[in-house]
């Protein structure tokens, strides 16, 4: 079979910036978020919605990658706030982008959302079924997010999209490791809004449509089996630690970050972050983060990228990429 690569990125957050000053209000303060999660300021929408800024995210990808609309045969989205919950918020992407070629769906996997459609997309493009697939991680939680509770400096809306095509050449996805844990489902949750809790007048009231964290769980369970992941796909794919030139994570704390890369022995200057300017954008983080990267152009042909995710359900899993 042949590899796969990335073809192409791109990225999209809105204009609209909001800064941790704007949180004072509800008992936060610059120096608390900056110092415990490293965000200054976040993307907020102003009226675009989820498949508005997978769209831009989606086309700066196709168009970095040099194909059309027309060249894409399959558009995954992960998102945890699409547009609506029927039709998928892929189908909303694919109209806007006219890519009416391309099968289009969804994947709910929280933060962990772009890294579990990569594996998926990959899956295609190496089994031959598809020649060029568009992964994109879009969020925007500002729709989610009580605005009077201190946990709402956390998120910030934002795309990221790339091209996967196959490749004879000695480069592209190298492994995935990917896993799940059901038993910390209501540590990162959303209660109402599905069939367990129709929406009611009532589940409104209660503001059960925003969603309830755990802090303490996150962090815990983040700093425990990311590093786990880690060292097992460099097990099995016979490398160490200092093969990793760049790992792309999830961006979910400055903290979590320095921990993860600490309890692995990963230089943290080899840790690529951008939360201090977009906050936890959920699915979007990866693509974008990988976009920035890119564009910058940071990597080198052979360097080794180490994805990282980690979100609700429980979703974790960790990539390693041949540049």
């Amino acid at each position: 079979m042949d590899n796969v690569y990335i073809k192409g990125t791109g990225s999209y957050a809105p204009e609209n910036v909001v800064k941790n000053d704007f949180f004072d209000a509800i008992g936060s303060s610059d120096e608390w978020i900056y110092s415990k999660l490293g965000i200054k300021e976040r993307r907020i929408s102003t009226g675009e919605v989820t498949s508005d800024l997978a769209y831009k995210a989606g086309l700066k990808a196709i168009e970095n990658a040099n194909l059309t609309v027309d060249d894409i045969d399959l558009i995954i989205v992960a998102t945890t706030t699409p547009d609506r919950p029927a039709p998928s918020c892929a189908c909303f992407v694919q109209d806007k982008l006219k890519a009416h070629k391309a099968v289009a769906f969804d994947v709910s996997a929280v933060c962990s959302g772009a890294l579990f459609s990569i594996a998926i997309g990959v899956q295609f493009v190496k089994t031959g079924m598809y020649k060029n697939v568009l992964v994109i991680g879009a969020d925007t939680f500002s729709s989610i997010i009580d605005w009077e509770r201190r946990d709402a400096v956390f998120f910030g809306d934002g795309a990221g999209a790339l091209v996967l095509s196959a490749t004879k050449e000695d480069k592209g996805f190298i492994d995935f490791n990917l896993h799940s844990d059901g038993e910390g489902k209501e540590h990162f949750t959303v209660l109402a809004g599905g069939s367990e809790n129709p929406a009611t007048a009532q589940t409104v009231a209660n503001k059960m449509h925003y969603f309830k964290m755990n802090g303490k769980e996150v962090y815990d369970t983040a700093t425990k089996v990311v590093p786990i992941s880690i060292n097992e796909i460099l097990a099995k794919n016979n490398l160490t630690i200092d093969a990793v030139d760049f790992m792309l994570p999830h961006q979910p704390s400055i903290r979590i970050l320095k921990e993860i890369a600490e309890k692995v022995n990963l230089p943290f200057e080899k840790v690529k972050t951008n939360m201090d300017r977009y906050a936890n954008t959920s699915g979007g983080t990866v693509p974008i983060i990988l976009d920035e990267v890119h564009r910058n152009n940071e990597f080198n042909t052979g360097d080794i990228l180490l994805f990282a995710a980690v979100g609700a359900g429980w979703t974790w899993g960790t990539a390693l990429y041949k540049w």
